[in-house]
């Protein structure tokens, strides 16, 4: 399995701009499809946005389309999820998930089996 460490959360003011990295570890990252997922209180685990393992393919949620965008960097094992004009509605925990290699198409996390801790985004209005 991989390791997964979220940094970069923090607390910004609507509008704002923030990015997330999930340092990974083991050698299975490169291969593995990797997934942003956000859950705020009193809500279900919502899926963000996955990217496969090259980097090549995204898929994103309606909700934050056009805003956020997924990467990843193979050579330092770290994928990124840079969030830009932050809604009050986009606070939440967020954690980084690493699946199979088609993991990144179905948008769920019941595909990803390893997970990080979580790091927290709080966007104030």
């Amino acid at each position: 399995q991989v390791q997964l460490v979220e940094s970069g959360g923090g607390l910004v003011q609507a509008g704002d701009s923030l990015r997330l990295s999930c340092a990974a570890s083991g050698r299975t990252f490169s291969g593995s499809a990797m997934g942003w997922f956000r859950q705020s209180p009193g809500k279900d685990r919502e899926f963000v946005a996955a990217i496969n393992w090259s980097g090549s393919i995204t898929n994103y949620a309606d909700s934050v389309k056009g805003r956020f965008t997924i990467s990843r960097d193979n050579a330092k094992n770290t994928g990124y999820l840079q969030m830009s004009s932050l809604k009050p509605e986009d606070t939440a925990v967020y954690s980084c998930a690493a699946g199979p290699t088609t993991a990144w198409a179905a948008g769920a996390a019941r595909f990803y089996n390893s997970w990080g801790q979580g790091t927290q985004v709080t966007v104030s209005s």
